[in-house]
């Protein structure tokens, strides 16, 4: 299944170095979706934490940042234990249109996780859950 990838769009009424802040300094972050150690920067490693109730500061998910090109292009490993470790890319690009954004994830080798088309799925849900808030902060 090598092209089993989860793709999303979002039409943001924001500009781009707006939207750019929530997918990359730890503290935007928190507001759509897990807090982060630190901001994402050019070729380091990045852990987000949960912020639920007893559980603060757990690692939810790990990876790499392996493109930084602000504020266009964003591409990084991306894995948690229920993937086993097993790390996918997650490559976000911003389009600029009329000085709004347009947001696209693409979250792509799923092909390496067990139960790919599960975990892959799960995933997609999950997706949908954080963007809904995505939409709510960035806008």
């Amino acid at each position: 299944m090598s092209d089993l990838k989860i793709v999303k769009t979002l039409l943001l009424k924001a500009p781009r170095e707006h939207v750019w802040k929530f997918l990359t300094q730890a503290d935007q972050l928190a507001l759509w979706f897990f807090a982060g150690r630190k901001d994402l920067a050019e070729g380091g490693d990045y852990e987000l934490v949960t912020n639920s109730a007893g559980k603060e500061g757990e690692v939810m998910m790990t990876g790499r940042v392996l493109e930084y090109v602000k504020p266009e292009r964003l591409v990084h490993t991306f894995t948690h234990h229920h993937m086993k470790n097993v790390e996918t890319t997650c490559t976000w690009t911003l389009a600029e249109v009329d000085g709004h954004t347009v947001l696209t994830l693409v979250h792509s080798g799923w092909e390496a996780v067990e139960n790919s088309f599960d975990m892959a799925a799960n995933h997609d849900k999950g997706w949908d859950e954080h963007f809904a808030r995505f939409r709510h902060v960035a806008s």
